[in-house]
């Protein structure tokens, strides 16, 4: 299985807190880690620790703290295609603080903001097709951040007939033409959208934290329970989620996409770090 995820790559810098500060406040941290994030970054890696080969298509540039991320996500087993691999300016970065007791979690982040649209005009089927190794992709995850990357991503994949998976976290003026072009679109229960924007996509999948994720789609509708476990770090579990979820679309039916899906996240959430629980999900999959 060979997944293709276009979008967000930041820098995050996560600290663990007794209790989220208040304004004006300082708070001593327990403990610091960086890594590369970002919804398709985290989605990459689940991706890849769950041993199909995940390529991530974005942006990085050449800056030291793009190098940074692009050693991380090495480590993790994820292959970056950097869109615009000369662009000399930071990646984006974020700022996130975790609380202890029960692993909520804050995020500052300037996300894909800093990317001017017009350095990714150039940006279409043609040129993402010359920078795919030997081999399609099997399906396609997009995050929208990077709109060239999501549209191009998305038209390719159905040029090719891989089913497409859009992770809709937050309302972008892009899913407007990507929603046209999604056979699934993964949402929180927190996610708007104007209205009749959902009322064509094939499956629409609702995730709700520790409650059932619920799905509708043109041959019925269900839920699927989430495993109950005792949270210690929810950074990135949403994400960790799809990219559980895409690699398993096409190769079984919705309900046990969602179901493995949520076995995956699950487990993520027990462990304490950006990377730990990766072991564990792999050990818990069989994943050798």
């Amino acid at each position: 299985m060979r997944v293709l995820l276009a979008g967000l790559c930041t820098v995050d810098v996560v600290q663990r807190v007794p209790h989220l500060p208040e304004p004006g406040r300082k708070v001593q941290s327990t403990d610091v880690s960086v890594a590369a994030g970002g919804p398709a970054t985290n989605a990459a890696v689940a991706v890849a620790s769950l041993g199909a080969e995940a390529l991530l298509l974005t942006v990085l540039g050449r800056h030291p703290l793009a190098e940074l991320a692009r050693a991380d996500l090495a480590e993790c087993g994820v292959t970056v295609l950097d869109a615009l691999p000369r662009r000399d300016g930071p990646p984006a970065i974020s700022a996130v603080a975790v609380r202890d007791h029960d692993g909520e979690r804050t995020v500052v982040s300037h996300n894909a903001a800093a990317v001017e649209p017009e350095a990714l005009s150039y940006f279409d089927t043609d040129a993402l097709a010359g920078m795919l190794p030997t081999g399609a992709p099997d399906a396609v995850l997009v995050d929208g951040h990077h709109p060239a990357l999501a549209l191009a991503a998305s038209r390719w994949a159905k040029a090719h007939r891989r089913p497409v998976v859009v992770d809709a976290g937050s309302w972008k003026p892009v899913f407007t033409q990507v929603f046209g072009l999604a056979d699934v679109v993964a949402c929180s229960a927190q996610f708007t959208a104007p209205e009749g924007a959902l009322a064509e996509v094939p499956v629409v999948v609702t995730t709700a934290g520790p409650d059932p994720v619920r799905w509708r789609g043109r041959n019925g509708s269900g839920e699927v329970a989430v495993p109950v476990v005792e949270a210690r770090d929810t950074l990135g579990a949403g994400d960790v989620w799809h990219g559980a979820f895409v690699s398993k679309v096409g190769a079984v039916d919705i309900g046990e996409a969602i179901e493995f899906a949520n076995a995956v996240a699950s487990e993520r959430v027990r462990h304490v770090g950006p990377r730990s629980w990766i072991g564990p999900v792999r050990a818990m999959m069989g994943v050798t």
